[in-house]
């Protein structure tokens, strides 16, 4: 009892001593620690939102989209188990506070189905004596900024305005979010959308299949293209509304994930060298202890408890900070079996990392004065280049310093170069996402807005051209295909001519020069099996679409699953008239102002939207980034004072035959900070080499693997990497000049070794 509770005092007071350096070492731990929980809840996010609301709604494994209502027994194939519909769907327009939203108005009775029903989250569902109420898709509703009991303007295909209000808002599973996902998703009581739209030929008939096993989706989605044939508008699978649902989320997890794990490592190195750098410091402490009759197992422990006390502290207050966050900002709390594995392996490297200094520290001899001299005998060969070019000798001196002790040395450089890689890395992510913003063409977005024409296509032609800021229109459509030997749909931009095409960003290949050509984002390509120079055939609307893949272009949008061809590739009836316009603007135009004056000219009979970048919904990533460096300069930080401490140790004996050399206090001081600033010169530099010879490459997988494409990486410019630098260095040298400083103003007696 007596020994563990001089053990605690010893620890307490050497805790004291050092209280800066310990709580840095806390905050750099919980800051990873609360990273890699939030990039496990993102990332397991990203597959349950589809994964928690089909279950909320007993949703439907495989949607599809008929002409009429099916007539096929489908609810017969093999697999499944139940089916939602057939639902009559009309397109119609949404006025909102002076924007137009596209959306589909599905007719759904009062009495919710078994499968596939709405959850509704505010207000109620459709009532019988209600005919003018409406329940919108959540996302759809947030978008839109809609409230229970708000008016919801609609304007049907006929250009007729209907007035409904909002009884409810509600999750669905069946299709992803909105804007990401459109149209949007409305329903109404089939006596309403009648009203409407009257005209059956205007709409679509909606069927979703449930299946005992959801993995055979594939297979069902396949019989339905059998049996139906050219009935089958589209059909889609739960695989591609997860992967809908999940894409932004993914990006972010991923990112932070990245951050977390190599932090760890990080974290790891400057735990293993603080505590390595106090067990040297405390070696005449220890000897004592061991005199007092405490064992080699007994101080270990000390060590142990005492280093690695602060590391599961770190973690206890990580959790917590990356709980707090996952719940305030996301509204989830992070799964426990991923948050138990963090925080078990935290505490596991932070144990090992301080594993290997404590059980040194056991073996000290219990010899009260032995001597805690650093090694001599030897130049560095750093040293020895400096006596070479005839440095000033304070330089020369700090020179030999920093090399004094190499393994310490080699941990603090190697601990400065990864987080200095991260932070070049996060830089690299933030210059991509700039260049997003500055170059938007490079990610597809040429054109500034889409006008979707009223009743006369000519007209919306005719007053776009008029604009003195519209500087290229480009008629475009959309439709959706039934993917080869996939059973899905797939979509087809068709988007300027083969004559005038829109300027797709293709980084591989070509740019299709003839009808019958195409350029396909990496995600199509992926998907079915392709490679620049094969033919695919897809079906749209029953018509044959036979293209010749001549290009990849990043594509953003679908997860890449896109194909892009000139309008005259697409029949006639798929073309004629143009869905929309794709407008690019003169440089220096204001999208805004063009908008207003575009639908002021038409009295507000088109539609038109802007171009939402991909930069836009990843802003957050901005403010991730700052706080990730935040954290890796923390151990940086760590990492240095723990290598000043060292130095300072090794030679304060130094300091008074320094001065009776004739060096001055100033001098004295350079050398103190010569030996740590050369070891953080070396660091920073290896470690933003290391970044940047990484950047690009890792972006571009993620955008591989993520469907838009690889060629989207931009590496930080110089002018960032030099200020990046040289802020590193510059803080990194104030940081050790406050102890060296003091230290050359102490009197310090000579007195034998």
């Amino acid at each position: 009892m007596s020994t563990a509770l001089a053990g605690g005092r010893w620890i307490r007071a050497d805790l004291r001593a050092r209280k800066g350096q310990a709580a840095l070492t806390v905050f750099a731990v919980a800051g990873i620690v609360a990273a890699l929980i939030t990039a496990v809840t993102l990332l397991e996010d990203g597959t349950n939102p589809w994964r928690n609301l089909s279950a909320q709604t007993d949703g439907a494994h495989v949607w599809f989209y008929t002409k009429d209502s099916p007539q096929a027994a489908v609810g017969e194939i093999d697999g499944v188990t139940d089916t939602a519909g057939p639902y009559r769907s009309a397109p119609v327009t949404v006025a909102q506070d002076g924007k137009k939203e596209p959306a589909s108005l599905r007719a759904m009775s009062a009495a919710r189905p078994a499968v596939a029903h709405p959850v509704v989250t505010e207000g109620r569902w459709l009532n019988s004596s209600q005919l003018d109420g409406v329940v919108v898709e959540r996302s759809f509703a947030t978008s839109l900024r809609l409230k229970v009991g708000a008016p919801f303007t609609i304007i049907a295909l006929s250009g007729e305005r209907h007035t409904l209000y909002v009884r409810g808002i509600a999750h669905s599973a069946e299709q992803g979010f909105y804007p990401e996902w459109t149209p949007g998703l409305a329903w109404v009581l089939p006596t309403m959308l009648e009203r409407i739209e009257p005209m059956l030929g205007r709409s679509e008939w909606v069927t979703g299949l449930r299946l005992a096993d959801p993995d055979s989706a594939q297979l069902v989605s396949q019989r339905v293209v059998v049996m139906l044939e050219d009935q089958l508008q589209r059909v889609y699978t739960w695989r591609e509304v997860r992967a809908a649902m999940e894409l932004d989320n993914r990006l972010l997890g991923t990112l932070l994930a990245l951050f977390g794990v190599v932090g760890m490592v990080a974290a790891g190195l400057a735990l293993a060298n603080a505590a390595g750098g106090r067990v040297l410091g405390q070696l005449r402490d220890l000897a004592t202890l061991k005199s007092l009759g405490f064992t080699r197992g007994q101080v270990a422990l000390l060590l142990l408890v005492e280093h690695g006390a602060l590391g599961l502290l770190g973690v206890g207050i990580g959790t917590l900070a990356g709980w707090g966050v996952t719940v305030a900002f996301l509204g989830v709390s992070a799964p426990p079996m991923p948050m138990l594995a963090i925080v078990a392996g935290t505490a596991l490297v932070v144990l090992a990392a301080v594993g290997v200094p404590a059980w040194r520290g056991g073996r000290t001899p219990p010899i009260p004065d032995i001597p805690a001299a650093p090694p001599r005998g030897h130049l560095s060969r750093m040293a020895r280049l400096a006596l070479l070019v005839r440095l000033p000798p304070a330089l020369i001196l700090g020179t030999r310093d920093a090399f004094t002790r190499r393994v310490p040395a080699f941990l603090t450089v190697f601990g400065l170069a990864v987080p200095m890689m991260m932070i070049t890395i996060g830089l690299g992510v933030w210059s991509t996402l700039d260049g997003f913003l500055s170059h938007p063409e490079q990610v597809g977005q040429h054109a500034s807005l889409y006008v979707k024409p009223g009743l006369d296509p000519v007209e919306a032609r005719r007053i776009a051209v008029e604009d003195p800021h519209v500087r290229a229109i480009y008629p475009g459509t959309d439709v959706n295909a039934l993917a080869p030997g996939e059973a899905r749909s797939v979509r087809v931009r068709a988007l300027g001519t083969t004559g005038e095409p829109y300027p797709f960003p293709v980084v591989e290949g070509r740019m299709y020069a003839r009808p019958g050509e195409a350029v396909a984002g990496q995600g199509l390509l992926d998907l079915l099996g392709l490679k620049i120079g094969d033919r695919v055939r897809l079906t749209v609307g029953g018509s044959p679409l036979i293209v010749r893949i001549v290009g990849r272009t990043v594509e953003p949008d679908l997860d890449g699953e896109v194909l892009s061809v000139g309008l005259d590739s697409l029949a006639a009836k798929d073309s004629v008239p143009p869905e929309h316009y794709a407008l690019a603007l003169r440089p220096g135009a204001d999208p805004d102002e063009v908008r207003a004056r575009l639908l002021a000219e038409s009295a507000e009979s088109l539609e038109v939207q802007r171009v939402v970048n991909p930069a836009d919904r990843l802003a957050v990533i901005r403010v991730v980034i700052v706080a990730l460096i935040v954290v890796l300069a923390l151990i940086g930080l760590a990492n240095l004072l723990t290598a000043s401490a060292l130095g300072l140790r090794d030679h304060a004996l130094d300091l008074a035959v320094l001065k009776a050399m004739g060096l001055t206090p100033r001098q004295v001081m350079a050398t103190l900070v010569t030996g740590t600033g050369l070891l953080v010169v070396l660091g920073v530099a290896a470690g933003t080499a290391a970044g940047v010879s990484m950047v690009t490459g890792l972006i571009d997988l993620q955008g591989h693997t993520s469907g838009v494409g690889a060629g989207i990486g931009r590496a930080p410019s110089a002018l960032t990497l030099t200020l990046a630098v040289l802020a590193a260095v510059g803080a990194a040298l104030a940081v050790a000049l406050i102890p060296a400083r003091r230290a050359a103003r102490a009197q310090v007696p000579v007195t034998a070794r």
